[in-house]
């Protein structure tokens, strides 16, 4: 049976429909929130979605604005990357494109930080092209829908869930009856892995799909899809000082590429010096030190385990003697940090820090 009539029947009486990007078909509006809904749950993402609009209501603004200021708009929404696409794609798309986004999924694709399937959902949603997109959950709905066995992260599998989803989207005959089952087709795809299929316990019952669902009629709902092959992931660690003096912090602007790319932070230095030789790798007058209780981030990636050094220093002035490169450094005042792109773990530790009124 195919998908999409009971998929865009069930959308359209019991999908989302409030969603503050629903209510448009401009592509620059659509495109924010794909990025954004990138590996992030929709709750975590609006807020975030409408003071990026306030701030920059159109692709100019965006292309225009300095990267610190996208980059602190962006601070706390995880993998940094896509903001750093996202303002690129921005300049792009004002440079080739005369501020235009490209008008189907082909030319979306070429664009900084748009894959196959989001240059799919944004043609989709905008210009009701039939095409098929490929997401977290619809590769979970397809999985189970059609019993798909394998790891739908690997290269085989990830093509066999490539030509179902290209093979279930709504035909000619039904886009030209009907010209925004596309917009209903695809949303339905995401609504229906976010609120009834999901990756525990989902909702078969309810689910329009249920007669049709071979994962269902065979009793696997549980084990499809295959789990993602687990990496054991490397740990690494580091230490994080917090040089504080006379109601200012030292922060370190991170380079624009690699983790917590263009973020403020704070100095680092390994974990293997002591916390009085720390200060004097990165130049800095040891005043009153006090180790804290570590603490662990998980990226991708890898492990890190956060070592922060509370020190009161005696002085601003960085030593000539640093053996590390501190021109990208700044001492902060205290009441404008709230103002910074941070990353979020950071940003947790000096919030709690200002709490305990530790930093003056």
């Amino acid at each position: 049976m195919k998908i999409a009539a009971p998929l865009v029947a069930w959308q359209r009486s019991q999908g989302r429909q409030g969603l503050p990007w629903q209510q448009t078909r401009d592509p620059y509006r659509v495109w924010l929130s794909e990025i954004m809904l990138q590996q992030t749950q929709v709750t975590a993402v609006i807020p975030y979605y409408q003071k990026f609009l306030a701030s920059f209501p159109d692709v100019a603004s965006l292309a225009q604005a300095p990267s610190e200021q996208v980059m602190a708009h962006w601070a706390g929404l995880g993998y940094y990357a896509r903001a750093r696409n996202l303002h690129a794609c921005a300049q792009r798309v004002m440079q080739e494109w005369a501020g235009n986004f490209p008008p189907d999924s082909a030319g979306l694709a070429t664009l900084p930080g748009i894959g196959p399937s989001t240059a799919a959902a944004i043609a989709a949603f905008c210009y009701g092209e039939r095409a098929a997109i490929l997401d977290g959950n619809v590769k979970r709905v397809l999985s189970r829908y059609f019993a798909i066995d394998g790891d739908p992260t690997t290269r085989a599998t990830e093509q066999k869930l490539w030509q179902l989803a290209r093979s279930e989207v709504p035909s000619a005959a039904q886009l030209r009856r009907d010209p925004m089952v596309m917009t209903a087709y695809t949303q339905g795809q995401m609504d229906l892995g976010a609120t009834l299929c999901t990756r525990a316990r989902p909702q078969c019952k309810i689910c329009p799909l249920q007669k049709g669902c071979l994962a269902y009629a065979q009793g696997r709902t549980d084990e499809l899809p295959w789990p993602r092959t687990k990496k054991i992931l490397p740990e690494r660690s580091t230490c994080m000082l917090i040089a504080c003096h006379q109601n200012k912090v030292l922060l370190q602007r991170r380079p624009d590429s690699g983790i917590w790319g263009g973020l403020w932070s704070l100095p680092e230095f390994d974990s293997g010096l002591s916390p009085q030789d720390g200060c004097a790798y990165l130049g800095v007058s040891v005043g009153k030190i006090q180790s804290l209780s570590a603490f662990l981030h998980t990226f991708t990636h890898y492990r890190l385990t956060i070592e922060p050094i509370l020190a009161h220093v005696r002085s601003t002035k960085i030593s000539a003697d640093t053996r590390i490169d501190m021109s990208q450094s700044e001492w902060i005042q205290i009441g404008q940090l709230s103002t910074l792109g941070m990353p979020a773990p950071v940003r947790k530790l000096l919030d709690g820090l200002l709490a305990d009124h530790l930093l003056r």
